[in-house]
Order: C-alpha cells, then structure tokens, then sequence
C-alpha cells in the first residue's frame, strides 16, 4: 500500500487517538500522586504515532520498517505500563481491559 503521507496511515491514526485517551485518563485523581508512572505512560504512548511518523518521513523503506518495529516496542512498553496502573489500582478492569486492546489492535 503506497501512503503520500503518514497522516494517511491507520495505525498512525489510531495509536493518536490512543494517546488522547492516555493523556485523558492519567489526568484522573488517581495517578495525581504518581508522576514518575504518568510521565512514563504519556511517554511511551506518544512514541508510537512519533515512531511511525519519523520512519515514513526518512523516504526509505528499510527504515521505515525499522521505526515500526520501534514503535511496536513502544506499545509494548505502554501495555506494561497499564498493568502496573491496573495492580496499583489507577484504572478499573474495564478500562484496562479497553486500553490494552487498543493497544495489542495496533500491532
């Protein structure tokens, strides 16, 4: 599949609308008293959509191909991170739940 831009790539738009989600719930009273978790959190979910812009923008594919890996170790990283919210008590099941799909969705 020929892309013009990154904009134009699904799993580019999807991991944004991730991010505003991490944003959004990280903001909620309880990670208010964690914020080494919340800027780790925030971090490794906006290096997703931030990996695959900066490998489509590099004009090569092996490149390319090289920061979608990186992005994917990002995701990983993130999914981690949600579990460590989730044994903290954080986030409730369901949203943990929703949030992992979300990312596993992605890759």
């Amino acid at each position: 599949m020929k892309f013009n831009r990154f904009e134009e790539i699904d799993v580019w738009k999807s991991s944004r609308i991730l991010v505003k989600e991490i944003y959004l719930i990280t903001g909620e009273k309880a990670f208010q008293k964690d914020f080494n978790l919340v800027d780790q959190i925030r971090r490794c979910a906006v290096s997703v959509p931030s990996n695959i812009a900066e490998g489509y923008e590099r004009k090569s594919n092996a490149e390319f191909v090289r920061y979608l890996y990186i992005a994917k170790g990002s995701a990983g990283e993130l999914r981690t991170q949600l579990y460590l919210a989730r044994d903290l008590d954080y986030i409730n099941e369901v949203k943990f739940d929703e949030l992992l799909k979300k990312c596993e969705r992605n890759f």
